[in-house]
């Protein structure tokens, strides 16, 4: 049943602010000075009166464009567009913003998907409008008439446009929001097509010019793949919590999982094939954690409060595979048995060093437990039937939190040390997983999958959310919107001063 894999975005209004952080990359498309970044060219399309522009800036992960083109409309287009070809299916994902205010009300921005650079060319695009009019226009053949679905939503902050097969989903959200949702089921532009990012400026005799940046290009897992079997790639990111933007940091061709901040700030510890590494910040290199005879750990791993030890849960052969804590050096070593068996997954540390907290199945239910940290008895401290998981301490030793599945949806709760007075903090539509509490003890960030997850799974690739809200509970907002799910955030993942999270997101090479 239990699978184990081996703050405010603040982006609001129309004034261009310094963008802190560098660009999404991959290693097949790194982005050199001068270069478009993801993309392989910049076109105007169509006979515009102004020629357009484009500009990557690879140090702050930002794309300017600007556009002339008297519309995008009926039977033919003028804009302009920095794109690349892709086959398959995809996601698209980029916060978006128009600069400067004025301009005609009509003029659009987004993603865009076209047959060609043709200005009759088949297409479907995300088209935000200036006045915020949001909606997914499409051209079913060349020449053919402009259709469009429009969105609930007005000027939203991030805009994402998918292909599956001939279904093409616009999602767009506000602010902290989650997701807004309309698609065509039956649009055939063919395999390969030009994929891009656009600027039109509804007038023929003036330019306008829109700010990208968050900006992703996703391969999704493919249609059949077998979870813990089949893996796709793994970016390893980190966010900004006071400006919202986020950095890629590391990329690998295989499954990287639970990133967790060392307590000096310096690195970050991950899980990649049953091994460990240290990932050092400033030199952006990776070195494999010694943990002797455990070298089939899963991604369920906590480091002490001090910085000086290292939890794990490795399948050991012992017993039968399954799931057993382990403690080490954080430098590394010989690893020392805590649970008599499993299984038996880490989730937390106590600040004053004494016990963990961990999800054991002990007869047919999964329940949170604590056990002191050289081994002996452990204490079951939730007892309702159903899934309990994710527990983690706050900073002052006061709470427990965790993940319920006690009210029928998986939802954030905490309680006391002892088991006792536990409080439910989250009632949403959402299946929320895995609370991880700021080093002040103010905030709690946490996983969110869509309803459609069945509430006791924490799958791999999906679209989910990261969201934070108060310690004591409140109206959660999302910081981040990520391709990913099991292994983004199983762990500990706030940087010790509290301004940044790591997580993982995944694609296949695009």
């Amino acid at each position: 049943m239990r699978g184990r894999g081996a703050a405010a975005a603040g982006w609001t209004g129309l004034v261009v602010l310094p963008l802190l952080l560098a660009a999404a990359t991959t290693p097949s498309r790194a982005a050199t000075p001068g270069s478009l970044g993801l993309f392989e060219g910049s076109a105007d399309i169509g006979p515009v009166a102004r020629p357009g522009s484009a500009r990557y800036d690879a140090e702050h992960g930002r794309y300017v464009i600007e556009g002339a083109g008297a519309n995008m409309w009926l039977d033919r287009d003028e804009l302009h567009v920095v794109w690349r070809r892709l086959r398959g299916d995809f996601l698209l994902r980029a916060r978006a913003r128009f600069v400067g205010e004025g301009g005609d009300p009509h003029r659009k921005m987004g993603w865009i998907v076209r047959t060609g650079l043709e200005p009759d060319a088949a297409y479907v695009d995300i088209a935000v409008h200036g006045d915020g009019l949001t909606a997914l226009q499409f051209r079913r053949a060349p020449g053919g008439e402009t259709e469009e679905l429009r969105s609930p939503t007005h000027h939203p902050e991030v805009i994402q446009l998918s292909r599956r097969g001939g279904t093409y989903t616009m999602a767009v959200a506000s602010p902290g929001g989650t997701f807004a949702r309309q698609r065509i089921d039956d649009l055939e532009l063919g395999d390969e097509v030009y994929v891009g990012l656009f600027v039109c400026s509804h007038d023929a005799a003036a330019s306008q010019r829109a700010v990208f940046d968050n900006v992703r290009i996703v391969r999704p897992a493919p249609a059949g793949f077998v979870p813990y079997q089949d893996y796709i790639g793994s970016r390893l990111e980190i966010l900004d919590l006071d400006t919202g933007d986020r950095e890629i940091v590391h990329t690998s061709a295989d499954s990287l999982q639970a990133p967790n901040w060392t307590p000096d700030g310096e690195a970050l510890l991950y899980n990649r094939n049953g091994l460990l590494y240290r990932f050092d910040l400033a030199a952006r290199t990776a070195a494999r954690i010694d943990t002797g005879f455990a070298t089939a750990n899963n991604n369920d791993h906590v480091i002490s409060f001090d910085g000086e030890r290292l939890g794990i849960s490795h399948h050991s052969a012992e017993h039968e595979g399954r799931s057993v804590l382990y403690t080490l050096p954080l430098t590394g070593g010989t690893p020392t048995q805590v649970t008599a068996d499993g299984p038996s997954y880490l989730h937390g540390w106590s600040p004053d060093g004494r016990f963990l907290i961990y999800t054991a199945e002990r007869d047919g239910d999964y329940d949170i437990y604590r056990i002191p940290v050289e081994g002996g008895e452990e204490t079951r401290l939730t007892t309702t039937p159903g899934l309990d998981d994710g527990s983690e301490y706050s900073p002052d030793g006061q709470w427990i939190y965790f993940n319920s599945v006690r009210t029928g949806s998986m939802e954030i709760w905490r309680m006391r040390p002892d088991g006792s007075g536990a409080e439910q903090l989250t009632d949403d539509a959402l299946q929320n997983w895995f609370p991880h509490v700021s080093p002040d003890g103010q905030q709690v960030v946490f996983l969110s999958y869509e309803p459609t997850v069945a509430p006791a799974d924490h799958p791999f690739y999906e679209e989910v959310y990261l969201r934070l809200m108060p310690a004591g509970g409140g109206e959660p907002r999302v910081v981040a919107y990520v391709y990913g799910g099991q292994g983004a955030i199983n762990v500990p993942s706030w940087s010790p001063d509290g301004r940044r999270l790591a997580f993982v997101s995944n694609t296949a090479d695009p």
